[in-house]
């Protein structure tokens, strides 16, 4: 068993004996066992999931405009509004949509809104096909197998920005989490 596995669901799937294993190491996630109503009303505390087809531009902008004065990588933080965003996700997204994450959001533009809803499937769309992002201990898919998604990133732990090639990544925090951001793309 893995070593932060909190919860692990064993029984036999047509004919196969199977597993599924909560593992979280850094104790950020949530598990619930909820009857179907209450499980309904749990979700409907989310926002829309990144990739689902309600995640439309309109959504995405009438979301991140919801909160004037606050910073855009806590926005897209705040599963209320963008359930499944990250941390990692949250800077990739500012990254590439070329606006800082320490920015207000009463100071973007539309064309920048714009951006960052393309980033949004950049990002993931790279993350997905690679199987996933695991950094140290973390992720795993369902054979256990860990996701290349980390040859992806432009800004999130890097020295040196992936896009300009030249600019050093600055890191900062930014509610209570690592960000990071390029000095020269991202303004």
């Amino acid at each position: 068993m893995e070593k932060h596995t909190h919860i692990q669901f064993s029984g036999n799937v047509l004919g196969e004996k199977m597993f599924l294993a909560y593992v979280d190491s850094r104790r950020f996630g949530h598990l619930y066992l909820l009857p179907e109503i209450e499980a309904q009303i749990k979700l409907n505390e989310l926002g829309h999931d990144l990739k689902s087809e309600n995640f439309t531009y309109q959504y995405f902008k009438e979301s991140v405009l919801k909160y004037p004065e606050r910073f855009i990588k806590v926005s897209l933080l705040d599963q209320s509004l963008f359930a499944g965003s990250g941390n990692y996700i949250a800077n990739e997204i500012c990254a590439r949509g070329l606006v800082r994450p320490d920015r207000k959001i009463n100071t973007l533009s539309d064309k920048e809104i714009k951006k960052m809803y393309k980033a949004v499937n950049l990002v993931l769309d790279d993350t997905m096909e690679s199987g996933g992002t695991t950094f140290a201990g973390g992720y795993r898919d369902a054979n256990g197998d860990i996701g290349k998604g980390v040859q992806h990133l432009v800004v999130f732990y890097q020295k040196v920005c992936q896009m300009c090639k030249k600019g050093e990544v600055v890191k900062i925090n930014l509610a209570q989490r690592g960000t990071y951001y390029c000095p020269l793309c991202q303004k």
